[in-house]
C-alpha cells in the first residue's frame, strides 16, 4: 500500500486525468444543471446559474485536487481562486449560450435549454480541463522555471558558463526548496 505522499506524488497521465475530469467535473456538471433548473423555478436564470455555479465549483475544485489530478490531498486557497477564473469564464461561455438560445427561439423547451446548456457546459469544460491541468494543478511547475532560469548564461567565458550550468541543474532540488522558492 502507497503513503499519501506517494499518491500525491504519482501524476495521473493526461488521458486518465481527462477521463477523470470527465467523471468528476461531467458529474458536477450534470447535478448542476438540474439544480438550476430547479432554482429558476425560484430565481431569475442567471442568479439560480451563478450560485449554481460557484457551489459546484467549489465541490468540482475539491474533487479534481483529490481525484484528477492525482494530488491526493485538499486544494489550496490558490488553487481555488483559478478555479474560480476559469469558472467565471465557464459561467460567461453558459450564459452567452442561453441569452443566444432566447434570442433565437422566444420560448425553447426544457429539453432544448437542457441540450444547449449541458453543450456549453461541455465546450466550456474542455477548456477548463487544459487551464486545470496546465495551470491550476500543474505539477513541477517552479522546478521547471528554476531550471530554465538557471540554464540562463552568467557574465563569463563560454567554457565556465557551461560548466556553471551543467552543475546548477544537476543539484537536486527539493520540495522544501521549491516552496521557498516560489
Amino acid at each position: 500500500m502507497g503513503t499519501a505522499q506517494d499518491r500525491r506524488q504519482a501524476a495521473p497521465g493526461a488521458f486518465t486525468a481527462f477521463a477523470r475530469f470527465v467523471l468528476c467535473g461531467g458529474a458536477v456538471g450534470l447535478a448542476s444543471s438540474f439544480a438550476v433548473a430547479a432554482l429558476a423555478a425560484r430565481i431569475p436564470w442567471i442568479l439560480a446559474n451563478a450560485l449554481i455555479t460557484a457551489l459546484s465549483t467549489l465541490l468540482a475544485t475539491e474533487l479534481h485536487a483529490r481525484f484528477t489530478f492525482g494530488a491526493g490531498n485538499r486544494a489550496t486557497r490558490r488553487q481555488h481562486a483559478q478555479s474560480a477564473g476559469s469558472a467565471a469564464a465557464a459561467y460567461a461561455v453558459t450564459c452567452a449560450a442561453m441569452l443566444a438560445l432566447h434570442q433565437l427561439a422566444a420560448t425553447p423547451g426544457a429539453v432544448v435549454e437542457q441540450t444547449v446548456y449541458l453543450t456549453a457546459s461541455a465546450l466550456a469544460g474542455v477548456a477548463r480541463f487544459a487551464v486545470l491541468r496546465l495551470v491550476v494543478f500543474a505539477r513541477h511547475r517552479s522546478q521547471a522555471a528554476a531550471t530554465v532560469h538557471s540554464v540562463r548564461p552568467l557574465h563569463a567565458t563560454a567554457t565556465a558558463t557551461a560548466t556553471e550550468t551543467v552543475a546548477r541543474t544537476c543539484v537536486p532540488t527539493g520540495r522544501a526548496e521549491l516552496s521557498r522558492a516560489a
